[in-house]
């Protein structure tokens, strides 16, 4: 990693921002993606309780990509249509894998999103981890692509290469990266929303 990169974004950002994610001047962007809002409606629309009926899970999923900023429009009907095909195995499947990502085996939850999303062309970074980023904002990362890549590049990541494929290795890998960036960098922009950091990053490789 180039610490001196890093630093120099973390300079110019409190620059702009004196108080951080706290500046009234990052309020419209905050107010727009609303991800603590979410965050809640996702602890009760995906709730342990909810995961004996995989109907439940699976429509509920629905609403979640719906109402996310952070999925493109592009994707949205894809993944309603999505749901609404699914037949009774692959939804049974699908709750299974999102109750081990959240509440057991992340690993084996991951794969099995994975290997259900693959049937539809739809395993992707953004939706393996929208739910989990939500549900455990301080702990887990949204992947974005784009970004993603241009992090590894622009900070000059080493011995991580990105794939358009989720794995669970290179998750484990790169969200180890970003909290080691996360710890070199003042608190007011390294709140308790990863999002709100990768945001920073990103913020940062534009300017």
């Amino acid at each position: 990693m180039n610490l001196q990169k890093l630093k120099e974004a973390e300079a110019y950002f409190l620059e702009l921002y004196p108080q951080g994610f706290e500046d009234v001047g990052l309020l419209p962007i905050i107010k727009r993606h609303n991800t603590a809002k979410i965050g809640e409606q996702v602890r009760e629309l995906i709730a342990k309780e909810n995961f004996t009926q995989p109907d439940i899970i699976c429509e509920n999923f629905t609403k979640i990509v719906s109402k996310s900023t952070l999925i493109s429009l592009f994707e949205k009907p894809k993944v309603r249509d999505m749901i609404k095909s699914m037949r009774m195995e692959r939804r049974d499947m699908f709750a299974i894998g999102l109750y081990e990502m959240l509440y057991g085996d992340k690993k084996e939850g991951f794969e099995t999103m994975v290997e259900v999303l693959s049937f539809y062309s739809l395993a992707k970074w953004s939706i393996v981890t929208l739910i989990p980023y939500y549900f455990y904002r301080d702990k887990e990362f949204f992947i974005k692509p784009t970004t993603t890549k241009n992090i590894l590049s622009f900070f000059e990541i080493e011995g991580l290469v990105y794939k358009p494929k989720p794995s669970y290795e290179f998750y484990v890998q790169y969200t180890k990266v970003l909290e080691s960036m996360r710890a070199e960098v003042s608190k007011k922009i390294s709140p308790n929303d990863n999002a709100g950091f990768t945001g920073f990053l990103m913020m940062a490789m534009e300017e």
